[in-house]
């Protein structure tokens, strides 16, 4: 196919190819071709046009299909207009003579139709460029128009179409002609015909005046009808042509011959005319009348009308309708006034559904929310007029005009009142002001209509009423109360109790929505008042039937109220049930002989209700259905059951009009059966299947009702067979009513009143309830399928063989109906079959069943032979027989075979893709090559298209389920499905339809394997290709949309042969169809592609939008916002709930991938989306300066968005409405979180610095007040969802900027600057009126604000602070105040409140103590600076103090007591806690989970600052006050521990890493207090509890500052336990010793005491489990082998090893604590215990300092070894060793230890080498502090001196510096006696060293330090000699000292210098020490003394020059004035004030 691409036509190659494959070679070269015309220029194609020219105008004639003459037509035209147009007459010549030849057969036909085409698209493109011969064109083509076919009929319309827009007015002269043509194309039968001819006309209307002037009531009677016996596209383009009609005939200003002027009246009147009756005009008297009788309404008419007045709107724009909304308003809804438009019942209620549907789609679609608002008030007025009519009506009752007024309005108020709820319900908290004054609100009008005669209009304003509160739910409280008010007072009206109570229905049955709820009191209050009008119910005759309604219709509303309503009235309900049907069957025969017609009424009533509300039950209580209560609810089900073999006798007897009531109780009876376990009610399957039966095959119902449930029972894949794609379009809501078969389009409100409280879908909001008959087939047919799978297999087989003969006993319709309706059943119990796994039964229920399905294959209705192919399907899945399914199978093909007629073809083709689709590729493999080849060969009968849409549905079917089995299929269904795409008519819509279903399956057969390259898959992926491309040209929607369902796939497996260059233009050309199922296509695919390559996708649409730009296109969908602001703008727009939810991920994928490269563009669209409404943006200061000095560019972009705005007058841009902007709101916080990958966005200075160096602007911190001004314009809003996303979004600024510094103003952070924004965006949450959700989450906001430290003034502090203050008068409001929302949202507020102030004090207290700790290191002006900052805070709160703790106690009590299990829960408080009502524990416990950890920590910092002795002042007024204070602190800390210990080892739920932090923090301040200390350490079973706690918490978190702050916890246990054991030991010894006056402790000694204190006892055994030892132990053990794993012993060993990781930091600080802690763990225990303890401690001691200081780390840790040494200290000097019956048990282990420590100087296999300085550190502390027994062994002290002695060899300085240091002090501490083998070992060394520096004093420069030690410790030898030996070591010693001394300090080193003084200093000392030896030694040496001496003069003399120098560094020091630490950089120096 490569050959292909060429500018001319590869004739050659075209030769050599099959004839099969020509036309694809030719469509691909057309292709190519008309690629490269588009962007060729004229001198490219000069030379060749001619000859391209010519094989254009052969392919004429190569009989084309219809995608190919469409590509050939369209390059003709461009070849003329980017080339030469010499050959243009010439061509449009040939085309002419092509039309005028005389041969109609079939062959020539789509030769003609391809002449018809060039000439359209030549004509469109030239326009007048085409001169005169347009004339002789039109002329012949009007003419081919009288002997055309359909095709050729279409064709000609749209060429015409396509002549007129090119010509122009130039045409005048023949479009009287034309449109003589299409009016008689008009009514063609093709309905392709018609749309062809709607579409010429429409262009006709926009060039010919005459079509809107003197032709306009004959065009409009036209199109009247041309509606008749439409289809849903003819429709659509009639309706906009009648729209296009009256716009322009309004729009003439000026007379035209005598036609008049025609007003907006006039056009709204003569569409009035068609939807009433069709053609009768204002201009003439006489029209042309519509067909038919004009008492019956034409659907279809009505419904084209309705799209004509929606199109007219849309046409004369929003401005338009704003201005004129009240002529609209009461134009329409004057429609449903006149009883032409509702002559019955069902034609009312689809008048009705057309007007609310174009009510909707012009008031939703072009009015912004301010327009809205005034058009629900003008709803009102109308709805005032209609109820001062029917008050006329009621004075003046014998007027039968106003009486037939009130009937027509009752319609009306129907209409106005499903309206205005749905505006209300969409403005949601924004209608506010359309309840804002009484007088003039919305809802007295609303409340007047609850008591209007009409029960449909009673039930509108109820439902109306429950809309309003939905959406405003601060109204549903009062409202409740009002309606009980009324209809209190007018209880004797029957009117007001059934309006009322329906009222209070609709407003409790939408609770669910308002997530605040009702106060918990009303629900009992209504329980009582319709317990109260059952009861009086009997008491007037007159109102005993709306009274027993309107009781059980308020019990079903209130059991919506769920589980904790109903719960506590469950009893009272089961008595009502039980009370209202007879208690046995003698009742029951009694009460047939008795009562009239009214009594049966009213029992069957209250029956109905009863079943109605208890199946309301089911619903919504589920957990209160026990098995008890099934049992208690199924005594009166069987007895209404038994009822209804009575029914039929009363009904005879008292006459038909019980039948309703008695359908009625019916169908509650098989709704709440339904909702119960089938098997529970298995004794009554006899009598309820009888009588399910015979309601769905209609045996005692003379209406030949069906059921609604057959479409959504066949499979969703068949909408195609069935046309139920219409259901997927924007007017399924008018469209519904003319389907066949079904009831969907006929639903009312007054079909069913409990609707009103039942749970509606959001996409469609107003409640539908099916005609009674309708509903109670459904209902029954449900009720059979879940019950026929439990049923005997014989009673199938009856019940089968019974459908058999009802089928074959009806006729006709009624034969339909019944076998419809048993499809219906039989499909839902295959189905439940299915689903539970069951059998179908034996051979003979199987062939019953088969014979059933099979002659429904043969039905005339599609519907039916779809559902008999879906049940085959179901039971060979359900059988699961392949002897079976061969049968199935096998009568199928030989049907098929034999069959010619359509029907059986069609039908058995079905069953054939049925049978695979539920079977599988496997269970159906050795049929698949005899089905496919069928199949195949059904699909090519182009006789029949109804044929080739079935077979080719089927084939895809079969294509889907088969797998790789159906992989060898692939290539010749391609081809098919290729073939078939070139040549069949695009009329046939459906085939087409199926053909893209069919190349979906293909393509996901073939798979990933698209990506291959072999010959095969290359051609199979060009086909694909080639298909798509044909689909995505075809006219219909719907195959567009396949088109890019199959683009998708194929982007999903060979993404890189997916072009996006012409795929994305394409997607955002239809992002704006109008047909859902296409934008639903395109918004799929975007959000597959951004997903990959969101960058590419958003580039192309910015470009299409700049091209499109340049070419003069303002009104292109894509604008300069891109691709992202189209999709924002669809929000506003879609109702459709999948499509809303896949542009919002399509946006979130852009936002990921993009934002952070492109900030500004995106925080611009977002600022676009929030400032569209001026309301809330003209409150924000417009001083706020950008960071950037960008204001100037942000007000000229607000003045460019003003501008652009104002361009358009008639059609303005409706500003974002609130759910997008809480969408944007939500981006806008997706984007900082983005940004935080990059520090950059929220470093000031460096993000400046980048962008003056690089010119990037997209940092987040250069937008701040962009962020901020978005954040308060959200937060400031009328909505409250977009008022708590703004919170939010503000909380996550501060959050992310409250550190960011100013660096132009050092020591201030970014966010001061907006301080001011930040607290008027909080200040309008904590109004009164405000909801509590919002309080709540402002309360947040505040905390975090105040905890951030960005205010530090105090009057910048306070106003914020003073909100919270404010808030703090709603703790103590009493239950006296009018509540109008549930008591969890009060408790969720106050909570909220409590936590806020409880977060603001932990941050007060942590400042408080920075504070203490900067003040030592700060001067008095940082003082003074820091008093003013950091202390004001806490000097805010203290004042609140008070009263804060004794809430914060009670709020944690709530907690204790809600947290405790449900078997507990008799232990609650019965008048429930301080902050939550006992009946709302359940929604009450998630808002206590979410404070309670922060009041927790709080409240323990409090206690402990107060030391637990700050009694409240309200505490001794409490019921249960303690006696005293010691009671007060242990029930407070007993809950405060019990709360925290249950939180921190609950498995059942995940705490965040936060709250656990405040936990442990919170047991950290309980454990660091006295009086807990104290407590704690007496009881040590509880000490063992926090320590066990504090190890799992080790075990199951990773935080590191988790585990430092439950380190420290274990710490505080056992530093609380030593002090315990301490007072213990002063206890038993002053009790031993009474007399003794001795008041130090220190001599005090449990040795002399026969009492053993400490754990272990005398035994020393330590017990698991009861040890606070072993429980520190173990969690010290856990730290450390959970970052030294090496020291598990558990552990495999596996030789050496190393740290697994480097450790932190922090890590390092762990460690050091930990070892902290096991150096206290012996002194814990008895002394037999501690001889236990200490082996472990010294393992993990040893352990921890060999790994964290081995030679081999990467680094060195000296926390952790400092930790280790001065733990070996604690322990070498404990006072155990002084005990003597376990001091040789202590030495022994602590000698083992330095074994240990020695040995480790050496790496072994297993262990590394411990570093050399620590290794010295060690050996050192023990000779230091060790018992001489330990140290002083031989062994021992050679290892510790070979030690020193190689270290001191090392070539490391710091190595070598350190032992000798080490040396010095251990033979200093040693002495003389036990130092000397260290000095005869080490001695020699250092005199040698010293000699060396000596003799090579150069060294000196570069160890200084070392040599000064070396010194030392050689001085500190002298002493540690003999006598007799002193005088050696001196002259050694002095000569070297003497040697250090100069002579001249000029050309000396510093470090020379340094040595000369210490020498000097040495000598000095020396001489007076030991003058006999000096005297000796210098006497013996005369050089030595003369050096010294001179020595001694040079330092005499340098001494008083360094004085003087130092004294005058001084003066002038002081005489230079301080230069002040902060620079100011503004000059006062000329200030005078």
């Amino acid at each position: 196919m490569e050959l292909a691409h060429s500018l001319l036509l590869n004739e050659e190659a075209f030769k050599k190819i099959p004839e099969n494959k020509r036309p694809v070679f030719v469509f691909e070269w057309l292709r190519f071709l008309d690629k490269v015309l588009s962007a060729a220029q004229k001198s490219d194609i000069k030379e060749k046009q001619k000859k391209l020219v010519e094989q254009l105008i052969n392919q004429i004639s190569e009989s084309p299909g219809p995608p190919t003459r469409k590509l050939l037509a369209r390059n003709l035209a461009t070849l003329f207009v980017v080339g030469d147009s010499f050959d243009l007459f010439h061509t449009i010549g040939k085309c002419n003579d092509i039309i005028k030849n005389k041969d109609d057969s079939p062959s020539f036909l789509p030769t003609k139709l391809a002449a018809i085409a060039c000439l359209g698209a030549m004509y469109e493109k030239l326009g007048r460029m085409t001169g005169r011969s347009f004339e002789d064109t039109v002329q012949i083509l009007i003419k081919a128009l009288k002997n055309a076919e359909s095709q050729g009929r279409s064709e000609i319309m749209l060429t015409l179409e396509k002549v007129i827009g090119g010509l122009g007015s130039a045409g005048g002269g023949i479009y009287k002609d034309i449109y003589k043509a299409a009016k008689q194309c008009m009514t063609d039968r093709a309905m392709s015909v018609r749309c062809s001819a709607a579409k010429c006309m429409m262009q006709l209307v926009k060039e010919a005046q005459f079509m809107y002037t003197a032709e306009l009531e004959t065009v409009t009677s036209l199109c009247f009808r041309a509606l008749d016996g439409s289809n849903y596209d003819a429709r659509c383009a009639i309706g906009k042509l009648l729209g296009e009609l009256l716009y322009s005939a309004q729009s003439v200003k000026t007379p035209v011959g005598k036609a008049k002027l025609v007003k907006v009246e006039d056009v709204l009147t003569l569409l009035a005319s068609g939807f009433l009756k069709g053609g009768i005009g204002f201009l003439k008297s006489s029209g042309e009348m519509i067909k038919g009788s004009s008492k019956e309404i034409n659907r279809e008419i009505r419904v084209g009308i309705t799209h004509a007045y929606i199109g007219f709107v849309r046409t004369m724009g929003g401005l338009w309708l704003e201005r004129n909304i009240s002529l609209f308003l009461n134009h329409v809804l004057n429609l449903v006034a006149n009883p032409k438009a509702t002559p019955t019942h069902v034609d009312a209620v689809y008048a009705r559904k057309c007007v609310l549907f174009i009510m909707r789609c012009c008031i939703g679609e072009l009015l912004g929310e301010k327009a809205q608002i005034a058009a629900a008030k003008e709803i009102c007025q109308i709805i005032i007029k209609q109820m001062n009519t029917v008050g006329e009506a009621a004075v003046d009752s014998s007027n039968d005009a106003k009486s037939q007024s009130i009937l027509g309005g009752q319609h009306v108020l129907v209409c106005a009142l499903h309206e205005l709820g749905s505006l209300v319900l969409r403005l949601g908290t924004s209608a506010s002001p359309l309840v804002a004054e009484p007088a003039t609100g919305i809802i007295e009008p609303v409340v007047s209509v609850l008591i209007h005669p009409s029960p449909a209009s009673r039930l509108s304003a109820s439902w109306c009423l429950g809309c309003i509160a939905r959406a405003l739910p601060s109204q549903l409280t009062p409202l409740l109360d009002r309606c009980v008010e009324r209809m209190d007072k007018l209880k004797s009206s029957p009117e007001a109790v059934s309006g009322y109570s329906s009222a209070i229905a609709a407003l409790l049955g939408g609770i669910y929505q308002c997530p605040l709820g009702i106060p918990h009191a009303k629900g009992k209050q209504l329980f009582n008042l319709a317990e109260e009008l059952l009861r009086t119910a009997s008491q007037n005759s007159r109102l005993s039937l709306q009274r027993t309604q309107s009781g059980w219709l308020l019990f079903g509303a209130l059991m919506t109220l769920g589980t904790p309503v109903v719960k506590n009235h469950l009893p009272r309900m089961l008595l009502l049930w039980r009370n209202a049907f007879p208690r046995s069957t003698k009742e029951l025969e009694s009460e047939k002989i008795r009562g009239d017609a009214f009594t049966w009424q009213v029992t069957l009533e209250a029956r109905a209700g009863a079943l109605g509300a208890m199946y309301s039950f089911l619903l919504n209580c589920r957990e209160l259905v026990t098995e008890d209560v099934i049992r208690r609810l199924l005594a009166p089900l069987e007895c209404a059951l038994l009822m209804f073999s009575h029914i039929p006798g009363v009904i005879k007897q008292c006459g038909s009009q019980l039948k309703a009531s008695a359908a009625m109780v019916r169908l509650r009876l098989y709704d709440v059966l339904s909702l119960l376990p089938p098997d529970t009610f298995e004794a009554t399957y006899t009598v309820l299947l009888r009588e399910l039966v015979a309601e769905f095959t209609l045996t005692d119902n003379p209406a030949n009702t069906t059921t609604s449930l057959l479409r959504s029972l066949c499979h969703v894949d068949d909408s195609v067979i069935l046309g139920s794609w219409l259901q997927e379009t924007d007017h399924k809501a008018i469209e519904d009513q003319l389907q066949p078969n079904s009831a969907s389009g006929s639903g009312a409100l007054e079909h069913d009143s409990h609707s009103l409280y039942q749970r509606c879908p959001l996409s469609d909001p107003v409640p539908g309830p099916l005609p009674l008959g309708v509903a109670v087939i459904d209902s029954s047919v449900k009720l059979y399928g879940s019950v026929f799978p439990r049923v005997a297999h014989k009673h199938r087989f009856q019940m089968l063989q019974h459908f058999n003969e009802c089928i074959r006993q009806a006729k006709s319709f009624r034969q339909q109906a019944v076998q419809m309706n048993i499809f219906t059943a039989v499909l839902c119990s295959l189905k439940s079959l299915a689903d539970t796994k069951t059998s179908v039964g034996p051979d003979e229920v199987r062939q019953a069943a088969f014979n059933l399905i099979l002659g429904a294959l043969g039905s005339q209705n599609p519907i039916l032979r779809c559902a008999a192919g879906e049940a085959l399907g179901r039971i060979a899945q359900v059988v699961g027989d392949s002897r079976f399914i061969a049968d199935m199978a096998q009568s199928s093909f030989n049907s098929l075979k034999s069959a010619r007629d359509v029907v059986s073809r069609t039908g058995h083709s079905l069953a054939l893709g049925c049978l695979h689709r539920y079977v599988g590729g496997m269970g159906s493999g050795q049929h698949l090559n005899t089905s496919v080849s069928i199949l195949l060969a059904l699909a090519q009968d182009s006789s029949s298209p109804v044929v080739q849409v079935w077979s080719l549905h089927a084939l895809g079917l079969i294509a889907d389920s088969g797998g790789p089995m159906f992989r060898s299929y692939v290539e010749p269904t391609l081809t098919l499905v290729l073939q078939l795409l070139l040549t069949v008519p695009p009329s046939t819509v459906d085939v087409h339809q199926c053909l893209g279903k069919c190349l979906s399956a293909l393509i996901t057969s073939l798979g990933p394997e698209l990506q291959g390259n072999s010959g095969s898959i290359a051609t199979a992926r060009l086909y694909c290709m080639v298909c798509c491309a044909i689909m995505q040209c075809h006219q219909d929607s719907l195959v567009n949309a396949e088109a890019i369902t199959c683009l998708q796939q194929l982007h999903m497996f060979a993404p890189r042969h997916v072009n996006l260059t012409s795929l994305v233009p394409h997607l955002c050309e239809n992002l704006a169809s109008g047909h859902l199922l296409l934008r639903r296509a395109a918004v799929g695919c975007l959000r597959q592609l951004v997903t990959r390559e969101a960058g590419e996708v958003s580039e192309q649409a910015l470009t299409l939008a700049v091209s499109e730009g340049k070419e003069g296109q303002p009104d292109s969908f894509i604008t300069d916002t891109g691709l992202e602001g189209a999709l924002f703008g669809m929000m506003d727009t879609e109702t459709d709930g999948k499509l809303i939810s896949d542009v919002q991920d399509t946006i979130d994928s852009l936002l990921q991938a993009l934002a952070t490269r492109n900030l500004t563009r995106w925080l611009k669209l977002l600022k676009d989306v929030l400032s569209a409404s001026t309301d809330t943006t003209s409150s924000l200061q417009d001083g706020d300066n950008d960071l950037d000095d960008k204001d100037s560019g942000d007000e000229d972009d607000d003045n460019e968005t003003f501008t652009a705005l104002e361009v358009d007058v008639t059609h303005p841009t409706v500003a974002p409405r609130w759910p997008t902007r809480v969408f944007a709101t939500e981006c806008l916080r997706m984007i900082v979180t983005a940004c935080e990958v990059d520090d950059t966005h929220f470093d000031l200075e460096k993000a400046r610095n980048l962008k003056n160096t690089t010119g990037q602007v997209n940092y987040l911190v250069l937008h701040l007040s962009e962020l901020v001004r978005m954040a308060f314009i959200a937060a400031t809003s009328d909505s409250n969802q977009l008022t708590l996303a703004g919170l939010s979004a503000l909380q996550d600024v501060i959050m992310k900027f409250a550190r960011v510094p100013e660096p132009e103003f050092p020591g201030h952070v970014i966010l001061e600057q907006f301080q001011a924004q930040v607290s008027a965006a909080l200040r309008p949450a904590f109004s009164q009126d405000t909801p509590s959700d919002v309080t709540a989450a402002a309360c947040n906001v505040c905390s975090t604000w105040i905890g951030s430290g960005v205010a530090r003034d105090l009057n910048d502090l306070r106003r914020v602070h003073q909100l919270l203050v404010s808030s703090l008068a709603k703790l103590n409001s009493g239950k006296s105040q009018s509540q109008l929302y549930n008591e969890s949202a009060v408790t969720m507020e106050k909570l909220a409140v409590l936590r806020a102030w409880a977060e603001v004090y932990i941050v007060a207290v942590e400042r408080d103590k920075e504070n203490e700790k900067e003040v030592n290191n700060k001067s008095k002006f940082d003082d003074e600076y820091s008093d003013n900052s950091r202390e004001s805070l806490l000097s805010l709160v203290k004042p609140e103090l008070p009263t804060l703790s004794q809430n914060w106690y009670g709020a944690l009590r709530d907690y204790g007591y809600l947290s405790l299990p449900s078997e507990y829960s008799s232990q609650l408080p019965s008048e429930g806690g301080t902050f939550y009502h006992p009946d709302t524990i359940e929604s009450a416990k998630q808002h206590y989970k979410q404070c309670w950890p922060s009041i927790l920590h709080a409240l323990t910092i409090w206690l402990k600052e107060t030391e637990f002795t700050n009694k409240d002042k309200d505490d001794c007024n409490e019921k249960n006050a303690p006696a005293n204070m010691n009671d007060l602190n242990k029930e407070r800390f007993f809950l405060l521990l019990g709360i925290t210990m249950e939180a921190l080892t609950n498995n059942t739920t995940i705490i965040p890493e936060l709250n656990f932090m405040s936990l442990l923090k919170g047991l950290h301040a309980m454990v660091v207090s006295d009086w807990p200390r104290k407590y704690i350490a007496e009881d040590p079973v509880l000490s063992v509890e926090i320590l066990t706690v504090m190890h799992r918490t080790f075990l199951t978190r990773e935080n590191l500052q988790l585990h430092l702050v439950a380190v420290d916890v274990v710490k505080q246990v056992i530093i609380s336990y030593t002090d315990f054991l301490d007072s213990q030991k002063i206890f038993y010894k002053e009790k031993e010793s009474p007399v003794s006056t001795e008041s130090s402790t220190e001599s005090m000694d449990t040795t002399d005491s026969n009492v053993t204190v400490g754990e272990g006892g005398e035994s020393g055994e330590i017990e698991q489990g009861k040890s606070l030892v072993f429980a520190a132990l173990e969690a010290c053990m856990c730290v450390i082998s959970k970052h030294i794993p090496v020291l598990n012993p558990s552990a495999p060993t596996t030789g050496f090893q190393t740290p697994a990781r480097r450790l932190s930091d922090e890590c390092c600080q762990l460690m050091a604590a930990v070892v902290s802690v096991l150096g206290d763990l012996p002194s814990l225990c008895s002394p037999a215990g501690s001889t236990n303890v200490l082996p472990t401690v010294l393992y993990l001691i040893t352990g921890v300092l060999r790994e964290m200081s081995s030679k081999s780390a990467e680094r060195k840790s000296p926390a952790v070894v400092s930790s280790c040494l001065c733990t070996l200290k604690s322990l070498c000097t404990s006072s155990f060793l002084s005990d003597d019956s376990i001091s040789g048990r202590w030495s022994q282990l602590l000698q083992s230890a330095l074994k240990t420590v020695l040995n480790s100087a050496n790496q072994t296999e297993e262990k590394p080498a411990m570093d050399d300085i620590t290794l010295l550190g060690t050996v050192t502390i023990f000779l230091l502090y060790a018992p001489p027994e330990i140290v002083d062994c031989m062994d021992i002290r050679n290892q510790c001196l070979d030690m020193f002695l190689n270290t001191w060899a090392s070539h490391i300085y710091e190595i070598q510096l350190k032992s000798i240091q080490m040396f010095t002090s251990v033979i200093q501490h040693l002495g003389k006696e036990r130092a000397g083998g260290f000095i005869k070992g080490f001695a020699p060394k250092l005199a040698e060293y010293l000699l060396r520096v000596k003799d090579n004093v150069a060294v000196v420069d570069d160890e200084l330090n070392i040599v000064i030690a070396s010194l030392g410790a050689f001085e500190s030898l002298v002493p540690l000699a003999d006598d007799d030996k002193k005088l050696t070591v001196l002259t050694i010693f002095i000569p070297i000292l003497v040697s250090f001394l100069l002579n001249d300090f000029d050309s000396a080193s510093t470090a020379r210098r340094t040595l000369h003084e210490d020498s000097l200093q040495r000598l000095m000392k020396i001489g007076p020490q030991y003058p006999t030896e000096f005297r000796t030694i210098m006497a013996g040496q005369s050089i030595l003394k003369s050096k010294l001496e001179s020595a001694i003069k040079l330092s005499q003399t340098a001494k008083p020059i360094a004085v003087s120098k130092s004294n005058s560094h001084d003066i002038k020091t002081a005489s230079v004035p301080v230069k002040p630490t902060i620079t100011l950089k503004t000059n006062f120096g000329n200030y005078t004030g």
